[in-house]
């Protein structure tokens, strides 16, 4: 597959994550010439400096890792990374309360993306596929579509399994082609995301960018 580059953000959330690391990860995307890095919350600001007016994306997440913030914290994290220069955010959605059947993680969705698009950002919903079945899968889906959100992403990389060609086969069968996938969770290899890719993935996250870029080379 030729330009993978285009279809990777580079990321590192690890909890001893560095300045030193931060630069590192945008070195690496820059020599590769990767889409994006993405990175936590309190390093948008320094990777925003540091990427310049280079045009790599900048990615951070909101409601990291598990979702179950209140929404207005969710709301004034994104106010804040936006404010920071971050192009796009990842924002875990609330499994505890689609396991409780309730509709308020489609408004939360909905006020995410308001905010976003206001600011001519772009909202990605992480909806942690290793917890939901293949029903909530679809459903899920279909809320974060309606609501307005421009990607689905299947993982925080912090389950116990990430992305899978079956869950992104489904995905891609119930969203709307405006609707973006972003597979994440387990990325390691040129041919897992070329398979991902295939099944209908737009977006790889995966802290190994480089790696995968030169294999694709070989």
């Amino acid at each position: 597959m030729r330009n993978i580059q285009n279809y990777i953000e580079h990321t590192n959330l690890k909890a001893t994550i560095t300045s030193n690391d931060i630069e590192m990860l945008l070195k690496e995307a820059q020599e590769n010439n990767i889409f994006g890095i993405c990175v936590p919350p309190f390093w948008v600001k320094k990777a925003k400096r540091d990427i310049g007016k280079t045009g790599m994306q900048l990615v951070t997440v909101i409601g990291f890792p598990l979702g179950y913030q209140m929404s207005q914290t969710k709301e004034a994290e994104a106010h804040q990374a936006i404010k920071d220069g971050a192009d796009e955010l990842d924002m875990v959605l609330n499994i505890s309360a689609i396991k409780s059947e309730m509709m308020w993680p489609k408004i939360e969705v909905a006020k995410l993306g308001k905010l976003a698009h206001e600011n001519d950002k772009m909202l990605k919903v992480i909806i942690e596929t290793a917890y939901l079945s293949e029903k909530e899968i679809v459903d899920v889906c279909k809320i974060c579509a309606d609501a307005g959100a421009d990607f689905v992403k299947t993982s925080t990389g912090f389950a116990d399994e990430g992305a899978k060609v079956e869950h992104i086969k489904l995905m891609r069968s119930v969203l709307p082609e405006h609707v973006g996938i972003k597979a994440s969770g387990g990325i390691k290899t040129y041919g897992q995301a070329k398979e991902l890719i295939e099944a209908g993935a737009d977006r790889i996250g995966t802290s190994v960018g480089p790696a995968i870029c030169r294999e694709a080379k070989d």
